[in-house]
């Protein structure tokens, strides 16, 4: 998990929540897209990784008189072979997605790039990233296709949704 510092604090107004002004809400969010970024760039190297070792290990086997030994070894690499290309063709996927994310920009919907704040959580509408911190304070970011996510998507300031027996007041949306 990585973790960022914002430089200004955030002010703590209404009942104990906290609310960010514009500049560190654009902060805020600029570090959320980076670690989107990371962890996108993490899947692709892993997966170009394997690649080239799965493609080593097919040059590496030679043919020997166990017969289907040799065939059997170059089949396994061209399996992972396969694997891997098609887990970096789904991290492709979640760096288009991303690069259609406005950080700067805000908005009183729910949308892709939005930060909302509900009493049971905080979530980075962008893709399935997992936890991320930002100044102590934990954001899961989603994607706006999954069960959260679609939940998420168009709601206010205001707004109330329930998923799998919890419920869910939102309480701002950056």
């Amino acid at each position: 998990m990585i973790r960022f510092r914002l430089k200004a604090p955030t002010q703590r107004v209404q009942g104990g929540f906290y609310f960010l002004n514009k500049l560190l809400m654009r902060q805020l969010k600029e570090s959320l897209y980076q670690q989107c970024l990371d962890y996108v760039q993490k899947r692709m190297d892993a997966a170009e990784q394997g690649i080239k070792e799965a493609q080593q290990a097919s040059k590496d086997d030679t043919k020997s008189s166990a017969g289907d030994k040799y065939e059997t070894g170059r089949e396994m690499a061209q399996q992972e072979t396969n694997r891997n290309m098609a887990q970096l063709n789904e991290a492709n996927k979640l760096r288009v997605a991303l690069n259609t994310i406005n950080t700067s920009g805000s908005s009183t919907v729910a949308e892709p790039g939005s930060v909302v704040i509900t009493d049971n959580g905080n979530f980075y509408l962008a893709i399935s990233a997992g936890s991320l911190v930002v100044d102590g304070t934990t954001y899961f970011a989603v994607s706006p296709a999954s069960p959260i996510g679609l939940q998420l998507k168009g709601q206010k300031a205001g707004g109330e949704f329930s998923l799998n027996g919890k419920n869910y007041n939102i309480i701002s949306i950056h």
